[in-house]
C-alpha cells in the first residue's frame, strides 16, 4: 500500500512532464526556415516585376518588410522552443530528485524496485 503511495504521485509528475515536452516540440515544428522565407520573399518581389514608378517602390517595401517581420517571428518561435525545452529539462531533473527522495523512505525490494522504475521513467 505504500508503494503505490508513492509511486502513484512519481507517475503522475513524470507524465506531466512529458505531456509539456511534446506540446514545446509541436510549437517548434511549425517555424518556417529561412530557406522558405526567402523563397517567399523572392516570389513576392517577382509580383512587382510587372509594376512601374512608387507602385513597385511600394510593393518592393511591402516584400522586404513582410520577410523581415517572418525572420523575426521565426527567430522568436526558435528561442521560445529552446527555452521550453530547458524549462522542462530543469522540471524533469527536479521531479527526477523529489523521486529519488521519495524512493529513500522505502526499504528492500521496495526502494529497489521505486529507484529502477524512476530512472527508467526519467533516463537515468
Amino acid at each position: 500500500m505504500k508503494l503505490s503511495k508513492t509511486i502513484c504521485p512519481i507517475i503522475a509528475l513524470g507524465l506531466s512532464a512529458l505531456a509539456f515536452q511534446a506540446s514545446a516540440q509541436t510549437g517548434a515544428a511549425g517555424m518556417r526556415t529561412d530557406d522558405q522565407i526567402d523563397n517567399q520573399y523572392k516570389m513576392d518581389k517577382k509580383q512587382c516585376d510587372g509594376m512601374k514608378g512608387n507602385a513597385k517602390d511600394v510593393c518592393q517595401q511591402q516584400a522586404e518588410a513582410t520577410r523581415d517581420k517572418a525572420k523575426a517571428d521565426s527567430k522568436a518561435a526558435k528561442e521560445k522552443a529552446e527555452s521550453s525545452h530547458d524549462a522542462a529539462k530543469t522540471r524533469n531533473e527536479a521531479d527526477y530528485k523529489v523521486g529519488k527522495e521519495k524512493c529513500d523512505a522505502l526499504s528492500g525490494n521496495a526502494k529497489d524496485t521505486c529507484m529502477a522504475e524512476l530512472k527508467t521513467r526519467y533516463g537515468k
